[in-house]
């Protein structure tokens, strides 16, 4: 604490004065009285409380000493030192991943947006850069010096559900620092100081973590799968607490009906695995546990019911282009020989053997046909508004011979008048055509056209997949305006050029174009659904000629008011005593 006017401490004079003049007056006044029956009575009373009967005769003295001194206090200017923000300008990380909603009266993103609002007083004028992570950080504000903006800024701030990706926003702050003294506040959970890149000495670390006391109980995995007849569920619950915990684990349908529910005791610090056979049908799935924790989001989870795999075989009987191209855009390929593809009723199958379209329950990817001869082709490849051209056009692309069609099958591209590629009731496909038949693999259009594939046959039916929170994923749409919708039917964003971004909560939601319907799923990462011990600490140190930079906190503004309510005081006394006397 200190006084920056001590050059006022003269006017300490004023209440001696005050005080002299008191020592000085008349203490009474001569009075004629006709009795002394009284006497004794008031001495008596006088003797049993003489300091409070002191404090009411001399009331009005001590509430203007005291006015004066804080008055005298006043004009010194007291205030108390406090550390501030040093360095030229200030930089704020601000992590917005779903794990920053937990917390226990209040979360820990409304923690630290509270921190940052308390940090304003300190600013000074200095710039403020505000960075939030994700997989692509944003610097929602660069210098900015008005202070009315920088609140706005951090009070629109909201949680984004997205892992947070912390060394890449770190790169963006070092792009803003340069050779400024920089103070870089990180408002986050848990922070390994081994992230912070400490080769510039212009720079302080300030770490802001979560409270170090929070607990959690979490489903760490959810699957569920059908064979048409009845469904299988796995689930996985995780808790992250040292003591044994009891929770109620149900499972619910797309109408929010209870399926299945089960008490299940976790140990402390371990992860189980319960499994649920002969479940009803169901389009969806949802578990949710009742755990009373400090983290809610993951107690929740939900998924489409799958009827296929991701696995796919392709026929080693096929051009080369075609089985590194399935490569390329799937991890689950596998090359088998013409005679074992059939062995594979639980896969994909690229080939062709046509007979495999009878047999097969799955979908088949037919190249060509071995059971018919091919014919001369003429003309432009033309196609229909179908989802698997959704990114790959074929215009260009020349075909100099191709398969007869076959009867019952849709024709949705076609060279001249004849079929070039056709779908089947079930959902195969054929591509009436020898790839060496054409310079389809020369255009880009051809990886393009076998990712579409992969993905139309390896999801659900009428399912675009699961997605992460905020997600841009290209997915295969037939031509047509597709928005996302939430289940309460409300508009969220537009498929804007085969590019969905998937919302940033966790649900359930709808692609509608027209009449036609698929569902997404956003799910948070494995990551978020763990809540680590937070940490806070500050690195690195930024001299500025040897001090430290402080600010001072002044008192007189309290001082004013506590003199204003002392004046008011005395004026209460004045009043009661009468003032004329």
């Amino acid at each position: 604490m200190g006084f920056s006017q001590i050059i006022f401490s003269w006017t300490a004079i004023i209440p001696v004065i005050v005080l002299l003049y008191y020592f000085f007056r008349k203490k009474y006044t001569e009075q004629t009285v006709s009795s002394t029956l009284f006497w004794s009575e008031i001495m008596q009373e006088t003797r049993v409380s003489p300091y409070l009967k002191h404090l009411q005769k001399n009331a009005l003295l001590y509430l203007q000493l005291l006015a004066l001194l804080l008055l005298v206090l006043a004009l010194m200017n007291p205030y108390i030192k406090k550390s501030t923000i040093v360095g030229a300008q200030t930089i704020f990380i601000v992590d917005t991943s779903a794990t920053m909603l937990a917390g226990k009266e209040q979360s820990t993103f409304d923690a630290h947006k509270q921190e940052m609002l308390n940090l304003m007083d300190e600013l000074n004028g200095r710039p403020v850069t505000l960075i939030t992570t994700g997989a692509t950080p944003k610097a929602v504000l660069q210098q900015e010096t008005n202070t009315s903006e920088i609140k706005k800024a951090i009070q629109d701030l909201q949680v984004t559900y997205e892992t947070a990706e912390m060394n890449k926003a770190l790169d963006v702050a070092q792009a803003f620092v340069g050779d400024t003294p920089t103070s870089i506040y990180v408002f986050t959970d848990t922070l390994d100081k081994k992230q912070l890149p400490m080769d510039n000495d212009s720079v302080k670390w300030l770490v802001r973590g979560a409270t170090k006391d929070l607990t959690n109980i979490a489903i760490t995995r959810f699957a569920a799968t059908t064979d048409g007849q009845a469904s299988l569920a796995l689930v996985q619950l995780h808790n992250d607490t040292n003591t044994e915990q009891k929770v109620t684990l149900a499972l619910n349908n797309a109408e929010g009906e209870e399926l299945v529910a089960e008490s299940v005791v976790v140990p402390p610090n371990e992860a189980i695995t319960k499994t649920f056979k002969d479940l009803p049908l169901a389009k969806s799935m949802t578990a949710i546990i009742d755990a009373k924790d400090d983290y809610d989001i993951d107690n929740q989870q939900t998924v489409l019911l799958q009827t296929t795999t991701s696995k796919i075989i392709v026929d080693q009987g096929l051009h080369q282009l075609i089985q590194k191209g399935f490569q390329t855009v799937s991890s689950g390929v596998k090359i088998v020989p013409s005679l074992q593809v059939a062995d594979n009723q639980d896969a994909t199958i690229i080939t062709n053997q046509s007979a495999l379209l009878e047999k097969m329950d799955n979908p088949v990817v037919l190249f060509g046909r071995d059971d018919a001869e091919k014919v001369d082709a003429n003309g432009t490849v033309s196609t229909s508004s179908d989802a698997l051209f959704a990114f790959s056009e074929l215009k260009d692309v020349y075909v100099s011979a191709v398969y007869p069609g076959f009867a019952d099958y849709e024709t949705i591209a076609s060279v001249g008048e004849e079929p070039f590629i056709q779908r089947s009731p079930k959902g195969d496909i054929v591509v009436l055509a020898d790839i060496a038949d054409t310079d389809w693999p020369l255009h880009p259009s051809f990886p393009l056209f076998l990712w579409s594939t992969e993905q139309q046959l390896t999801e659900s039916v009428g399912s675009l997949g699961i997605f992460s929170p905020n997600e841009q994923r290209a997915v295969a749409l037939a031509q047509g305006d597709w928005n996302v919708y939430s289940q309460e039917d409300e508009f969220l964003s537009s498929v804007t050029k085969g590019m969905l971004t998937a919302p940033k909560q966790p649900g359930i939601y709808m692609v509608r174009s027209n009449n036609e319907e698929k569902q997404l799923i956003v799910q948070l990462q494995a990551q978020e659904r763990v809540i680590e011990q937070g940490t806070s600490f500050t690195l690195g140190d930024i001299s500025d000629n040897g001090k430290e930079e402080v600010s001072m906190t002044s008192f007189v503004p309290w001082l004013i008011v506590i003199i204003l309510l002392l004046l008011v005081s005395e004026w209460e006394v004045q009043r009661r005593r009468g003032f004329t006397n």
